[in-house]
């Protein structure tokens, strides 16, 4: 019988989902020179390069893309297929692999997460957390976490919140300082709190609507960042002004160490989805997690306007 090099398949395809040789080793629990080893091998038996490597990253050439685009899924559905035969025939078992932005987080992974592992204690969840946007079929996701203006017309949605704002807000003392932005165009002599695009490295432009006009402001500052939490920090530090998703600020405006400006300008958004590629290829645990992600946010959406009161 030919020799059919599966464990060898296995670690390339973790290599190509993770691009980190040792990413990839903490995956499988083994070693990193034996994980190389092992694709080396493989390598050889095909007598192909399928990796790309350098010292600072982990590409797929052509004859790679190809193989971890038509191996990946079998190999998959196979691993899925050993774990299920031990469980109940009640159990769903399984792994759910999600892609998530920041701020998206506190208001669907944290509340999400723990009731879905209790009452599924056998999938594994794996939430990357990332303001990139992804190809989730190429890349081996199961589903992400996406404003709606971001996800691809193909995809299935299901709504996890409600429709809110990004809102420019700014510190009493930085306004006292500074004064107050009447009009969009009055924060290019503002201190703006910014970040970079993950995709295009520019910095980011705060996109202002009002009735059917909408602005994209090139602002500026001396702070740049990508993290959330140090953005809000320095923004009730005084630092300057900050443009956030509002239901992330909302604790600081109620207790007024932020306050809203320019809120005619605000723009709209109809909210955080969960998104998928198709029905039909939803496995037991990814369904799972979305109904317990519809029922939880559903149940946050129907408490938000009492809490506000």
């Amino acid at each position: 019988m030919a020799f059919t090099p599966l464990n060898s398949l296995n670690t390339f395809l973790a290599v190509a989902r993770r691009r980190s040789f040792a990413a990839a080793a903490t995956e499988l629990g083994i070693s990193p020179s034996a994980l190389s080893q092992s694709v080396r091998q493989l390598e050889e038996r095909l007598g192909v390069a399928l990796l790309s490597r350098t010292t600072r990253s982990v590409a797929l050439t052509d004859a790679g893309r190809r193989l971890f685009e038509q191996a990946g899924p079998g190999v998959e559905q196979a691993l899925e297929a050993l774990k299920s035969a031990s469980a109940q025939a009640d159990e769903v078992t399984g792994k759910v692999r999600l892609t998530v932005p920041a701020m998206a987080v506190p208001f669907v992974i944290t509340p999400v997460l723990p009731r879905f592992v209790a009452s599924y204690p056998k999938v594994e969840v794996e939430v990357q957390v990332e303001d990139l946007r992804r190809d989730i079929v190429a890349e081996g996701f199961d589903a992400g976490v996406r404003l709606e203006e971001y996800i691809e017309r193909d995809m299935v949605q299901v709504r996890l919140t409600q429709a809110s704002r990004f809102v420019v807000a700014g510190a009493p003392s930085y306004l006292k300082r500074r004064g107050t932005p009447e009009a969009p165009k009055d924060l290019l002599a503002h201190d703006c709190i910014t970040c970079r695009s993950a995709t295009t490295q520019a910095l980011y432009a705060w996109e202002l609507e009002r009735g059917k006009k909408s602005w994209r402001i090139p602002v500026h500052g001396n702070v740049i960042t990508n993290d959330e939490g140090l953005m809000v920090a320095m923004a009730e530090a005084g630092l300057g002004l900050i443009y956030a998703f509002e239901p992330s600020v909302q604790p600081l405006l109620k207790r007024g160490s932020l306050r809203l400006v320019l809120e005619p300008y605000a723009a709209a958004v109809p909210g955080l989805f969960l998104y998928f590629p198709n029905r039909a290829q939803v496995s037991p645990a990814l369904r799972a997690f979305i109904d317990t992600a519809r029922e939880v946010t559903a149940s946050l959406r129907t408490r938000a306007p009492k809490s506000q009161d």
